[in-house]
């Protein structure tokens, strides 16, 4: 049957041309209409006629005498086919052929008055984004080519369109173009300059989604963006002023103290926007002002009073059209209100509070939602204040979480035959969510306060604890019903607020006579809905997050608590490594590479390799067996076919694992150490970190095994510590490992040559973790008054004294580092006289503290 259909296709691609080149459009449409059924079909019925398929609707998409609709349903069948048959584009090599196509139509404007959503240009961006989210190794070259050429273009259409082209991919190409920032960067830099409005407001899009989908490594080019930025939002033109506004909203949501040289020039432009502007660029600018409030911490507090102020007159407005900006408003207040702190907000914080309580009778949805953020963000800054605004703010998270889904699912009927169906699809299942986008606002607008609203009950619970007892019965109803929710923007914060309402149960019972039976209730209600959640959620962001919160609760209650759990969590985390759990299965009918589609996995197995350590800490050397069933479906993600990401995730994980089982790791030596030795020359400083650590953590807990690596190891750790190695947490973390090495099998240990360069990187620059042990070990060294240490006394008593005034370290370590120095006195006497009066006197006094009173 399958292959009857295949022979059709020659002859309706035939027949579609004669009637389009005899001016009958209509009739070659309906050739779109099929080949749609057939891509969407989970059979495979389209084969090797993919090629054609695609060649005709390429022919069709850029005939420019075509009506609008035929091109449109030409590139809708590309767009569907990018979707679904990935993998078919790779095989029959068309993805060049495509963009070679869709790219150029990026400079085809549309007719003003055209039906903006078949418009050439608006299809065609939407093919290359899909193809960028699904095949970016194949797209981002293609599309970075043509950018390159384009910005060049004296016609202002490419121009434009070369950093069109540039925004739109960089979700999906994010990994490969944050490798070719600076190029990328140039051309958009270079096009908000341009002397085209149009192309400078593309340019100003284009950093928005740069600023969103290339964190963190975009802000390391602050000082080149920022600047233009503040430029652009004197543009004469309104859309460019608005885009670039929402480029610095944008871009400044994950900056830090970098944002601080630019606070003053930022803060000017944004509350003179904010006075006299549209609507719509108050609110961005409101989103903007948030971001840099939330950056920059403390140091917003001059201008805390003044965005205050100014909020008030927006919390009041009521009329329709301004309800947005009044729930941008009420969300400022809060990010606001987070950055300056409860000493100085918390008096005038009752008036905020009712209005925005207020606000609720008002019917709208999306002010509703900002408004559970703003309290929620008041519960985190308030703590125990809190608890007197719990019986106003409580009914309302209740009332929103308890709203009729029937409104959620108002979509227009006449759009879709599907419509009975919909309570079952999750938003990835988009076979059937994409064409009515339109028609879906009133949807997630009830979903996205329903999620605030779930997420603010979490909140409450976690910062009032007890006094969170009279709402817990029927918060526990609401998240085990939200936690099974058909969306799972729902689920994921029911996942996140069943923790925090465990932690409130927990203070809740304790002094309570029965407490400890209800607390094991709740306990074994969030358990049963985590393990559950492991394996049959299908959205990888929600079964993150339980694996986190599982880990989490592991490290607050102990073994004891989830010894009845265990084996069934033991099979969920298995369930997870051999990635056959409800979420790790490819969606139905796509056939993209696993290769392509690492990024997400490594948020997963982040989270499910977090379990391990927290099964390791809690049970010590009980973990043994356990561990023996999880190891080698963990270690398949070492596999040098692996991303480094996975390798760095398996060697971080074993180094947690061997440091609190201890001794059974020995068993495990011969398999592990070629891996981590490997892992030592890594490019990623993070894979080196990492194996840096682990080499530490199984030299220490490995016995006798571990010696004949002893040299191989040095030799891996020795370039950490030189001039070639740009991180200082790198290098911390070789230290760690020699040190433990030291300290376990001294004479397996070069002294004489390993010492001056481990003591030339001290004292330890960023990874204070890593404390405890080096400077155990330089103690252990001078308490047993080794010779070789003691040739070193002028560096050990510059590095004790460093060690002593810094913020970073615990008083243990300075302790520890104390009596080291206390016993360099009792032995050298008056010959340390000249030492220490060379010091800083913070650092001599500092050092002086820890002499014994003669």
């Amino acid at each position: 049957m399958q292959v009857k259909f295949r022979e059709f296709i020659p002859s309706i691609l035939n027949v579609s041309r004669q009637c389009l080149s005899a001016g009958e459009e209509d009739v070659a449409i309906i050739a779109f209409e099929i080949f749609d059924e057939l891509i969407e079909s989970p059979a495979p019925l389209l084969g090797d006629s993919v090629k054609s398929i695609v060649q005709f609707s390429l022919e069709v998409s850029s005939n420019q005498n075509l009506e609008s609709n035929t091109r449109h349903q030409a590139i809708q069948i590309i767009s569907w086919l990018a979707k679904y048959k990935a993998n078919s584009l790779k095989k029959q090599k068309l993805v060049t052929s495509i963009l070679q196509v869709m790219c150029p139509l990026l400079a085809e404007s549309s007719n003003e008055d055209e039906d903006d959503d078949l418009a050439p240009d608006r299809a065609a961006a939407e093919v290359i984004d899909t193809m960028a989210m699904n095949l970016s190794k194949h797209v981002f070259p293609l599309v970075f080519e043509f950018a390159s050429v384009s910005s060049q273009n004296a016609n202002p259409k490419f121009r434009e369109a070369s950093v069109t082209a540039l925004g739109i991919v960089s979700e999906g190409c994010a990994e490969l173009m944050k490798d070719k920032l600076e190029p990328v960067l140039q051309i958009v830099l270079g096009a908000l300059r341009d002397p085209e409005q149009m192309v400078r407001g593309a340019a100003s899009f284009a950093l928005g989604q740069f600023a969103e989908h290339l964190q963190p490594e975009i802000i390391s080019h602050y000082a080149s963006v920022l600047p233009c930025i503040l430029a652009a939002l004197e543009d004469v033109s309104d859309e460019v002023k608005e885009k670039s506004y929402y480029a610095l909203a944008a871009f400044c949501e994950d900056m830090g103290m970098e944002i601080l040289p630019f606070l003053d020039p930022l803060m000017g432009k944004l509350l003179a926007a904010l006075q006299n502007s549209s609507r719509n660029l108050q609110e961005t600018c409101m989103s903007a002002i948030g971001s840099v409030a939330a950056a920059a911490e403390q140091a917003f507090i001059p201008y805390a009073e003044r965005v205050l102020e100014m909020m008030k007159v927006f919390m009041v407005l009521t009329n329709d059209e301004d309800l947005r900006a009044r729930a941008r408003a009420t969300e400022l207040v809060g990010i606001v209100a987070m950055s300056v702190g409860r000493a100085r907000i918390e008096q005038i914080l009752p008036a905020f509070v009712e209005a925005a309580i207020s606000g609720f009778g008002l019917e709208f949805s999306e002010l509703r939602e900002y408004t559970h953020g703003f309290f929620s963000n008041v519960a985190e800054i308030m703590a125990d204040g809190f608890v007197k605004y719990l019986p106003h703010v409580v009914p309302l998270a209740f009332s929103s979480c308890n709203l009729d889904d029937g409104s959620a699912v108002d979509i227009d009927e006449s759009d879709d035959e599907n419509i009975n169906g919909f309570g079952e699809v999750s938003s990835d299942d988009e076979a059937h969510d994409e064409p009515r986008v339109r028609n879906i606002s009133i949807r997630t607008g009830v979903l996205d306060e329903k999620a605030a609203a779930t997420q603010a009950l979490g909140l409450f619970a976690q910062h009032t604890k007890s006094s969170f007892a009279p709402y817990l019965e029927e918060s526990l109803k609401i998240l085990e019903r939200h936690s099974g929710y058909f969306h799972e923007d729902v689920r994921l914060q029911a996942i996140i607020a069943l923790k925090h309402i465990l932690t409130a149960a927990h203070a809740i019972f304790q002094c309570q006579n029965d407490g400890s039976v209800k607390a094991k209730e709740v306990l074994d209600m969030v358990m049963n809905i985590y393990i559950k959640t492991m394996t049959e959620d299908d959205d990888r962001e929600v079964v993150a997050n339980a694996c986190m919160s599982i880990a989490d609760i592991i490290k607050d209650y102990g073994y004891m608590a989830l010894e009845p759990y265990m084996s069934r969590l033991v099979d969920a985390t298995l369930t997870l490594l051999r990635e056959e759990s409800a979420c790790q299965q490819l969606e139905n009918g796509s056939d993209i590479d696993d290769e392509d589609d690492t990024e997400h996995d490594e948020i997963l197995m982040d989270a499910v390799s977090d379990l391990l350590p927290a099964f390791a800490k809690s049970m010590g050397y009980h973990f043994a067996p356990i561990f023996a069933k999880l190891f080698e479906p963990l270690m398949k993600f070492a596999k040098a076919s692996r991303p480094p990401q996975d390798r760095t995730m398996v060697v971080a994980c074993l180094a947690e694992v061997a440091q609190d089982m201890g001794a059974p790791i020995a068993s495990y030596i011969d398999r592990l150490m070629p891996l981590v030795l490997k892992e030592l020359a890594s490019p990623s400083a993070t894979n080196r970190r990492n194996a840096a650590f682990c080499a530490g953590e199984l030299a220490k807990n490995g016995g006798e095994t571990t010696l004949k690596y002893y040299n191989d190891i040095l030799r891996g750790l020795y370039p950490l510590f030189g001039e070639s190695e740009p991180d200082d947490a790198v290098r911390d973390n070789a230290a760690g490992a020699v040190a433990r090495m030291i300290m376990v099998h001294p004479q397996s240990i070069p002294l004489n040559q390993v010492l001056p360069v481990f003591l030339r990187v001290l004292p330890l620059k960023e990874d204070h973790e890593e404390s405890m042990a080096v400077y155990n070990c330089v103690s252990m060294l001078v308490l047993s008054s080794n010779p070789l240490i003691l040739s070193h006394v002028p560096e050990l008593v510059n590095i004790f004294a460093q060690v002593l005034v810094s913020p970073a370290e615990t008083p243990e370590v300075k302790a520890q580092v104390g009596g080291a120095f206390s016993h360099l006195l009792s032995v050298y006497g008056q010959e340390m006289q000249p030492l220490l009066s060379n010091l800083p006197p913070a650092h001599a006094n500092a050092l002086a503290a820890f002499v014994p009173n003669s």
